[in-house]
C-alpha cells in the first residue's frame, strides 16, 4: 500500500510514466524474490512479437501522409462527393478526420493537419464558429476504431499477451469489430451536422469536379485496399500489410509526387518514432508490472471486491463507462491501454464480457475522453491551433460530447454491434 501511494505521488509530481511503472515492477519483483533480470526478459519478449512491428510501420506511413499534401487531396475528394448535401462540408470533415486518424493513430495530428484546411473553409461556407470548433475538435478523435489504428493494434497485443484463456481472438477480429461502432459514431455526428446546418446554402454536385478529385487522389485511393483487402484476402499478415503500406507511401510521396524531399524523410521518421518509442518503453515495463500483479493475484482480488459490491453485468458496465471517461480525460490513450487493460480485462471477462467487445468499449470511451472537460487533450490542442480560449472549446464541444456519449452507450450495451462482423 505504501509503495502504491509513493508511485501515485511520483506520477503527480510529473515523473515520467515509464519510470513510475518500472519502479513499481522493480519493487514487486524484489519483494516477490524474483530475479530483476526478468524485467529485461519482458522487454525482449515484446521484440519477439511479430505483429508489433506493424505499430512503427503504420505510424511512419501515417506521418509521411500527414507531412505531404495527402490531407488536402483527401479533403478535396470527400468534399467533391459530399459537399453538395446539407451540412456536407461538416460531413466531409467527419469522414476525412476519421480516415487520417485511423492512419496516424494520433488525434492531435489530425486536428493540426486538417484543422488549418477545414476551419477557414467551413467559416467561408457559412458555418457558425462554435460549430466549427466543436466539430473539428471532436472529429479529431474519430477513426481510432478503424484499421490500422495503433490503439486498436496495441489493445490486441496487450490482451493476447495476458493469455487469459477463454475464446481466443486475433487482430483481424479487432479490425472487424471496430467497423460498425466507428460507423455509428460518424453517422450520429453526420446526422447532427445535417440537422444543424440544413438551412445553409448548398453547392451543386459536379461530375467533373468529382472526377478531377479522384484523379488527383489516385495514388492515395489504393491504400485502404492494400491494408484491409490485403489482410482479409489472406495475401498479407498485419505486419506485412504495414511494411507494404510504408513502402508504398514513401515511393508515392517522396519519389513519384516528390512532396517530401528525400533529406526531410529522416526527420519525419524521427518524429513518428518518438511516438512509437514512448509506446514501446511503456509497454515493456507495463508487461513486467502486469506479471507481478497477476502472480500476486491482484486482478482476482479486485474482481472479488467489485463482485461483492456489484452483482450484475449491467451495473458493472455503467461504472466502467464512468471510470473510462474520467481516465480518458486524464491519460493519453496509449498510457491508459498499457496501465489499465491488464487490470480491467480479467474483471470484465469475469462478468462475461467478450474481450473483443471490451476492447471496443475501452477505445470508444478513450476516444470520447480526448475532448472531455476539463483536461481532455484535444481541447488544449485545438485551443492552441485556433488561438481560442479553452472555455470556448468546452462550450463548443458539449453537443458533440453528448452525441458521441450516446454512441458509446449503444456500443457498450449492444454487444452485437461489435461482435457481429467477427462472428463471435
Amino acid at each position: 500500500m505504501t509503495t502504491a501511494i509513493i508511485l501515485v505521488v511520483l506520477a503527480l509530481l510529473g515523473v515520467p510514466l515509464f519510470v513510475v511503472i518500472a519502479s513499481g515492477a522493480l519493487v514487486g519483483y524484489y519483494t516477490s524474490e524474483i530475479d530483476l533480470s526478468a524485467i529485461a526478459i519482458e522487454f525482449y519478449r515484446i521484440a519477439e512479437m511479430p505483429v508489433l512491428i506493424a505499430i512503427p510501420l503504420f505510424s511512419f506511413a501515417g506521418y509521411v501522409l500527414s507531412e505531404s499534401n495527402a490531407p488536402k487531396r483527401l479533403l478535396r475528394m470527400t468534399n467533391a462527393f459530399l459537399g453538395w448535401a446539407p451540412g456536407g462540408l461538416a460531413i466531409v470533415a467527419i469522414v476525412a478526420s476519421a480516415m487520417l486518424t485511423a492512419l496516424t493513430g494520433a488525434s492531435g495530428v489530425t486536428i493540426v493537419a486538417l484543422g488549418a484546411l477545414l476551419y477557414p473553409a467551413m467559416a467561408q461556407a457559412g458555418y457558425r464558429e462554435n460549430f466549427n470548433l466543436g466539430l473539428i475538435t471532436s472529429a479529431g478523435s474519430l477513426g481510432l476504431l478503424f484499421a490500422p489504428s495503433l490503439p486498436l493494434i496495441l489493445y490486441g497485443v496487450i490482451a493476447q499477451q495476458m493469455s487469459l484463456g477463454g475464446d481466443p481472438f486475433t487482430l483481424d477480429d479487432m479490425f472487424l469489430a471496430g467497423i460498425m461502432p466507428g460507423i455509428l459514431m460518424m453517422g450520429l455526428l453526420a446526422l447532427w451536422s445535417y440537422w444543424k446546418n440544413r438551412d445553409n446554402e448548398l453547392t451543386t454536385f459536379s461530375w467533373v469536379r468529382a472526377r478531377d478529385a479522384l484523379i488527383e487522389a489516385k495514388w492515395e485511393l489504393p491504400l485502404p485496399f492494400i491494408i484491409i483487402g490485403g489482410i482479409y484476402s489472406g495475401y498479407f499478415a498485419i505486419s506485412e500489410a504495414a511494411a507494404v503500406t510504408a513502402l508504398y507511401v514513401v515511393i508515392v510521396e517522396v519519389f513519384i509526387l516528390r512532396e517530401i524531399p528525400l533529406p526531410k524523410l529522416p526527420d519525419v521518421a524521427r518524429n513518428s518514432m518518438v511516438l512509437v518509442g514512448g509506446i514501446l518503453v511503456i509497454l515493456g515495463v507495463s508487461l513486467a508490472s502486469t506479471n507481478v500483479l497477476i502472480d500476486n493475484g491482484v486482478p482476482d482480488r479486485m474482481f472479488e471486491f467489485i463482485r461483492s459490491h456489484i452483482d450484475d453485468k449491467l451495473t458493472f458496465l455503467i461504472m466502467l463507462n464512468i471510470f473510462l471517461l474520467l481516465l480518458g480525460a486524464m491519460l493519453d490513450i496509449f498510457s491508459a491501454l498499457v496501465l489499465m487493460v491488464p487490470l480491467l480485462l480479467p474483471i470484465a471477462i469475469g462478468y462475461g464480457i467478450d474481450p473483443v467487445h471490451f476492447g471496443i468499449i475501452f477505445l470508444a470511451n478513450m476516444q470520447l475522453g480526448y475532448f472531455t472537460p476539463p483536461v481532455g487533450m484535444n481541447l488544449f490542442i485545438a485551443s492552441y491551433r485556433f488561438a481560442k480560449p479553452v472555455m470556448q472549446l468546452y462550450r463548443a464541444t458539449l453537443p458533440f460530447f453528448f452525441i458521441l456519449l450516446l454512441a458509446v452507450l449503444i456500443i457498450t450495451y449492444w454487444p452485437g454491434l461489435s461482435l457481429g462482423l467477427p462472428g463471435r
